[in-house]
């Protein structure tokens, strides 16, 4: 299909980059492929430094280095299947300013140094999109009168393509969904909800979370 724009054709490419995101298919895989690149140098780095600085300085350069990249538009690309690739990164970086082996268990490591780890991360950016923005959502009540247990869940529109159900609108509505009651309460809030989703992140794996993006258990 040719497209054109008064005299001057659009040429077709297989993705661009826009405000720090690289993408056409939405399979994140370009973009994803760029972060390794990044995190792969700021793995370097860390490695180099190790043994010349203390702990708290190396979380320090963590932050600014390599949780600046992870975070950083997460709420896109975080639920691709290509993102395991930068956990695995990141899980290495853990494990090199912890000074453990490759095969050493990262969450209590994670918990130590209170990092999050990436699926946390993108449901922690998601939750906080969600609640910045929950003027652009609906409750069930509002599109049904019958008044059900979820009655005060956001309402979630149907999706029958993958992709669909995938984007940060339907993701968010439902982990926002599964939030216990008295997080849900807090939305209106922003400093508050964060506080009591960190804390809540420590109790409970946000990975049962991520379990309900994917449809798994």
């Amino acid at each position: 299909m040719n497209l054109n724009y008064k005299t001057n054709r659009i040429n077709n490419v297989y993705y661009t980059n826009f405000l720090g995101l690289t993408d056409k298919t939405l399979s994140w895989k370009p973009h994803i492929d760029e972060l390794i690149s990044k995190l792969n140098s700021a793995c370097y780095v860390i490695r180099s430094l190790k043994s010349l600085i203390p702990l708290e300085t190396l979380r320090m350069i963590y932050f600014s280095s390599v949780h600046s990249i992870i975070s950083y538009n997460i709420i896109f690309w975080g639920n691709s299947t290509y993102s395991n690739a930068i956990f695995k990164l990141q899980k290495r970086v853990i494990r090199i300013m912890m000074n453990v082996g490759n095969r050493e268990s990262c969450r209590e490591l994670f918990n130590k140094l209170n990092i999050l780890p990436l699926h946390s991360q993108y449901i922690l950016s998601l939750l906080l999109f969600v609640v910045k923005n929950i003027n652009v959502f609906i409750s069930n009540s509002v599109v049904h009168s019958i008044n059900t247990r979820q009655c005060s869940d956001m309402y979630l529109p149907s999706a029958h393509l993958t992709k669909v159900q995938k984007v940060v609108y339907n993701s968010g509505i439902k982990v926002f969904n599964c939030l216990a009651t008295g997080i849900k309460s807090l939305s209106g809030d922003v400093r508050k909800f964060k506080s009591a989703l960190k804390t809540f992140s420590r109790k409970v794996h946000f990975i049962l979370f991520k379990n309900t993006l994917t449809g798994t258990y």
